[in-house]
């Protein structure tokens, strides 16, 4: 494309500017990462104000195109293009990492043009591969920007995505490598070196585009490049220059992280100043977006049909449920990590296959792309082994703080998978997610609250993690009973109990035979089905200890961080104590039963700890 010389002029002029209101708001800040923005100036006024379609009035319009911040350390050039676009107001730039401003140190949703959270590095790539599934759901023509510094590369992440991207012929993405060659604290592993990385991305099947990322005519061929490209996803590698645009900063080292000084900020304005031309011709419209479409309103999921005493294992019952979720509602997705006949997501892969996705084993992308279809609007459910969860566990965290509404499931906790040994067994899985003060954590001990749990996770908005179990267990609940998150179930009470017994999954059923057991002998006591781990219904547990007089918690689970963690802080301001069953080491493989024995958690053990108190 020949580009008109009055757009080139505007556009450096927009880069100029971009880096001036960059080193205006970090001085201002006294933190944070000018020369970072300053690299990336020239591609990001070009993207915002030649290629991208999005309203600046209304910047999460569902058919505008998307821009993930993947390096969120260059937040301050973030804002200062939707300064210049006219959203916020320029002087408010100079809030930049104040408690009391939107504008933080890395970019989060609180903006409504931030779509996830971005500042731990390797990231925002996942996210794009989200948001550009999101695009095929929905059947729109928007596309999806990533723009990444060239360290994050080394994150293993980034390459799960690259592949994922390419297997899932995401034409509609393109991802924008700045490649800056500096570091931290040093040089990047490659520099300047963008003929090992065309290499490294043409082996991923991508289709690559290396320019310099400082010329305004070969940036916007290259996204007229990347628009044209069908079949395969584009990355842009463009070779820059860290702190470009000032002469002491300009690919200088040891200025990562390092805000100039107002002297050193005024003598890089003198320099920047020069550099604004006056321009002859119109100023660069944004092209709008389409039209919106509503999305089709969803309709109520029918009540689960199961047997009492009907064996099933809750894993098998939430892949039916999530495929009887989706006959109903639209925006719900399944993201699988190749266990799909082990998670039983394979039901729903069979009735709705538009909307499953395949992410092999690659947990990382699963989750990151969950993010970035949550963000536009899905209701995403990825599942994989529970254990398989923790290697995403810095995405989980990214989740949390961007608030998406990830429904992330995890079956095969706990010792009684049995066989496969502790590399399979999650035992810190709630530890992991509650320690998130956003997520809710749910765990249904049979079909029926499965199907139920999983209903109410698709309504609530916000992240949720649902832990399954690998053994069949018996349907104990009639079709039509509830379960509101924050709520438990008071399976087992009299007027003489002498303990309340908590457990969930598979330990309410060693509660239960404990029940049974002690009641041959005469002592009886209260059963509880926690199946809200978070949020907890604490009254009714406060009300279970004081009128049993004790509390005890029993779960295939680590000690920290689980349900006895989960009670005894819901507990203690009444004053009340909990006495835990948990898992204390590190199990080994053999039968369920015989595991779930030798690790304290079975009846035998839940009878010791009544009977050694009476």
């Amino acid at each position: 494309m020949q580009a008109d010389a009055s757009l080139l002029s505007s556009l450096r002029n927009i880069a100029t500017r971009l880096r001036i209101e960059s080193i205006r708001a970090t001085t201002a800040s006294a933190s944070g990462h000018p020369t970072t923005c300053m690299s990336a100036a020239d591609l990001m006024a070009a993207l915002f104000f030649a290629e991208m379609k999005f309203d600046p009035k209304n910047p999460r319009h569902p058919e505008a195109d998307r821009l993930v911040m993947s390096k969120g350390h260059a937040a301050p050039l973030l804002y200062a293009m939707w300064a210049e676009a006219g959203f916020i107001p320029r002087e408010q730039l100079t809030d930049l990492r104040l408690f009391t401003s939107n504008l933080e140190g890395h970019p989060t949703p609180r903006l409504p043009f931030v779509d996830v959270a971005t500042g731990s590095l390797g990231q925002g790539l996942c996210a794009g591969v989200g948001t550009a599934l999101n695009a095929r759901r929905i059947g729109s023509p928007y596309r999806t920007y990533v723009l990444m510094g060239d360290g994050e590369t080394a994150e293993g992440s980034v390459w799960e995505a690259a592949a994922s991207a390419h297997f899932h012929k995401l034409d509609n993405l393109c991802a924008i490598v700045d490649i800056n060659a500096l570091g931290q604290s040093r040089a990047t592993e490659l520099a300047h070196d963008l003929d090992t990385y065309r290499l490294r991305w043409s082996a991923f099947g991508w289709h690559v585009i290396a320019i310099d990322g400082h010329e305004i005519g070969e940036i916007l061929d290259a996204y007229e490049g990347a628009r044209a490209t069908k079949g395969t996803p584009t990355v842009i590698l463009a070779r820059t220059l860290k702190g470009k645009g000032v002469s002491f900063t300009e690919g200088q080292p040891n200025w990562h992280g390092k805000p100039l000084s107002k002297e050193q900020m005024q003598r890089a304005f003198d320099e920047l100043e020069i550099q604004v031309v006056t321009e002859t011709g119109p100023k660069p419209k944004i092209p709008p977006p389409p039209p919106a479409r509503p999305e089709p309103a969803p309709g109520p999921m029918a009540a689960p049909q199961f047997k009492m005493g009907e064996m099933v294992a809750t894993r098998e019952a939430y892949g039916a449920a999530i495929a009887k979720l989706a006959d109903v509602d639209p925006r719900v997705v399944a993201l699988d990590a190749d266990v799909k006949n082990s998670t039983f997501s394979d039901k729903f892969e069979a009735k709705h296959p538009g909307r499953f996705f395949q992410f092999f084993i690659a947990e990382q992308v699963m989750v990151g792309a969950a993010m970035g279809l949550a963000a536009r609007g899905a209701i995403p459910f990825p599942s994989t082994f529970a254990a398989f969860l923790t290697r995403a566990a810095d995405f989980i965290r990214m989740a949390a703080i961007s608030g998406v509404n990830v429904k992330l499931a995890g079956s095969h906790a706990g010792v009684s998978i049995g066989e496969d040994g502790p590399s399979q067994m999650a035992l810190e899985d709630f530890a992991m997610f509650t320690a998130q003060p956003n997520f809710v954590a749910l765990y249904p001990c049979d079909a029926v609250s499965t199907e139920r749990l999983i209903g109410e996770a698709a309504a609530i908005e916000g992240p949720v993690y649902i832990r399954t179990s690998r053994p069949k267990t018996p349907v104990i609940y009639e079709n039509t009973e509830q379960f509101p998150i924050g709520g438990l179930k008071v399976v087992r009470k009299s007027a003489r109990d002498k303990a309340t017994v908590i457990g969930a999954g598979i330990t309410l059923f060693e509660a239960l035979k404990a029940h049974d057991e002690l009641m041959a002998k005469g002592i009886a006591i209260r059963v509880i089905d926690l199946y809200s781990v978070q949020p907890v219904d604490a009254a009714s547990l406060i009300e279970a200890g004081q009128e049993t007089g004790r509390l005890i918690t029993v779960e295939d689970h680590y000690i920290a961080g689980g349900l006895g963690d989960a009670v005894a802080r819901a507990v203690a301001p009444a004053g009340l104590t909990v006495t835990r069953l948990a898992i204390p080491e590190i199990p080994r493989s053999g039968k369920p039963d015989e595991l779930v024995d030798k690790f304290g958690i079975s009846a035998r053990h839940i009878v010791d700890a009544v009977t050694n108190r009476q």
